[in-house]
C-alpha cells in the first residue's frame, strides 16, 4: 500500500476527527442522522470500526448505494430467462447469487445454463469474441461508474454476437426519493466518491438547492469518511445546506466529460423500479433506440412466467434498510433464515450490501 494511501488510515488523524465530531455534536445539541450512498462507504465504516468512534446522537445510515441490492427482481428474472434460452450470460460476480422471483443465475447454471462471471464489460466482449458461434449477453448492472464503461463498449463496434441487458441505474433521482419521503429524517448525505469521478460533484448543486440538505462527496479510506462526516456536521451546525468535495484527489466539479458524453450517447434515463424502494422516475439507464441492435430485450423473450415470489421475501426489509428506515438487525430474518450462504434479500448477497457487511463483522452497527 502506498504512502499516499496510508496517510488516510492514520489513527492519529482519525482520533482528532473523532474529537472534532464530539465537539460539533455538543454545539448542535441534538440528534443528527446522516446517510451515505455507497456500499464501499459501509465497508470502510464496518472494517475500521468507525461507528464506535461516533459521538452519541449521531446516526450513520446506508442509503440506496449498493447497485446489486437495488437491481429489481424482474431484472434478475430477465437474465435468467435469457440464460435458459441458450445464450451465454456474462455477469458481475455479485449478481450471480441474487435471488430472482424463483431462481438466481446460479440456479440457472445449476440447471445447465451457461453463466460466466466477468469483472468488466470488456471481459464480456472477450467472451463473445472467443465464442463466435454463441450468443453472449452482458447483464449490465451498477451505477454511473460501470454504466460509462458499458457505453464505451457499445460505441466501439462490439461483435455481432454481443448484446447488453441493461439494469444500470442512476443515483441522483434515488436520493431525491429519499429526501421526499414524508417520514425521512436524514439531515445530510455523504455521496459516493467513485460515482462522482464520472459525474463530478457539481451534479449535486440542484439537489442541495431544492432540498436544502447538505451533501459532501467523500472517499473511502477511514480518514476520508470521518472528514466527510465532519464537513456535514459543520453545515448542520451552521443550519445551512452546502455542497463540498471532500475527495479532491479523485473528483472534480465537472467530472469526466468524455465518459459522461459517451454514457449519455448510449443511455437515456427512464422510470424504473428499484428493488424494495419505489418506482423512481429517471433512475434507470436504458439503451437508446440507436443501440437497439445490441439490446437483449429486443433480441430475446425476457418476459418469463415466474409465478409468485418465495413467501420469505415478503418479510425481507431490504427496502427499508436502503431507504435509511431500518438497520439489518431489525429484520427478523437477519442471521437466521437470511445469511450470506442462504440469502433471502439482495442486501445479504452483495459485498456492498449492508446486511452482508454487518453479518461479516458480527451483526452489530458499532463494531
Amino acid at each position: 500500500m502506498s504512502e499516499e494511501t496510508l496517510q488516510f488510515r492514520d489513527p492519529e488523524q482519525a482520533e482528532q476527527l473523532a474529537d472534532r465530531l464530539e465537539a460539533l455534536m455538543a454545539e448542535i445539541d441534538g440528534s443528527v442522522n446522516l446517510m451515505h450512498v455507497c456500499g464501499s462507504h459501509e465497508q470502510a465504516i464496518a472494517k475500521f470500526g468507525l461507528r464506535s468512534m461516533l459521538p452519541d446522537g449521531l446516526s450513520l445510515r446506508m442509503g440506496p448505494g449498493c447497485p446489486v441490492c437495488v437491481t429489481n427482481m424482474p431484472e434478475v428474472d430477465e437474465a435468467v430467462a435469457v440464460a435458459k434460452q441458450g445464450a451465454i450470460v456474462a455477469t458481475y460476480g455479485d449478481m450471480f447469487r441474487v435471488p430472482g422471483t424463483t431462481q438466481s443465475l446460479a440456479d440457472a447454471r445449476a440447471d445447465g445454463a451457461r453463466v460466466e462471471i466477468v469483472y468488466s464489460a470488456s471481459e464480456a466482449v472477450d467472451l463473445a469474441e472467443e465464442n463466435p458461434d454463441e450468443e453472449v449477453v452482458f447483464f449490465a448492472t451498477g451505477f454511473e461508474t460501470t454504466a460509462a464503461p458499458t457505453a464505451a463498449i457499445l460505441v466501439d463496434d462490439p461483435p455481432e454476437n454481443f448484446w447488453v441487458l441493461s439494469a444500470h441505474k442512476y443515483v441522483p433521482p434515488a436520493m431525491e426519493v429519499v429526501a421526499e419521503m414524508p417520514d425521512t429524517d436524514i439531515d445530510g448525505f455523504l455521496a459516493a466518491g467513485h460515482a462522482a469521478t464520472i459525474t463530478g460533484y457539481g451534479l449535486f448543486e440542484p439537489f442541495v438547492e431544492e432540498y436544502e440538505i447538505p451533501v459532501v462527496v467523500g472517499g473511502f479510506e477511514p480518514v476520508d469518511v470521518m472528514l466527510g462526516i465532519e464537513r456535514l456536521l459543520e453545515y448542520i451546525r451552521e443550519d445551512t445546506a452546502g455542497l463540498e468535495n471532500a475527495y479532491p484527489r479523485c473528483v472534480t466539479r465537472e467530472g469526466n466529460r468524455a465518459a459522461l458524453e459517451t454514457m449519455w450517447s448510449v443511455f437515456e434515463k427512464t422510470s424504473g423500479e428499484w428493488r424494495g424502494i419505489a418506482e423512481i422516475p429517471g433512475a434507470n439507464l436504458t439503451l437508446r433506440e440507436e443501440y437497439a441492435d445490441y439490446d437483449a430485450r429486443e433480441r430475446f423473450d425476457v418476459e418469463p412466467e415466474t409465478g409468485g415470489p418465495d413467501p420469505l421475501t415478503e418479510q425481507c426489509v431490504c427496502g427499508d434498510i436502503m431507504a435509511g428506515k431500518a438497520d439489518p438487525d431489525e429484520c427478523d430474518l437477519f442471521g437466521e433464515e437470511c445469511t450470506p450462504g442462504n440469502p433471502v434479500g439482495a442486501c445479504m448477497v452483495s459485498s456492498e450490501g449492508t446486511c452482508k457487511i454487518w453479518h461479516e463483522y458480527g451483526g452489530h452497527p458499532d463494531l
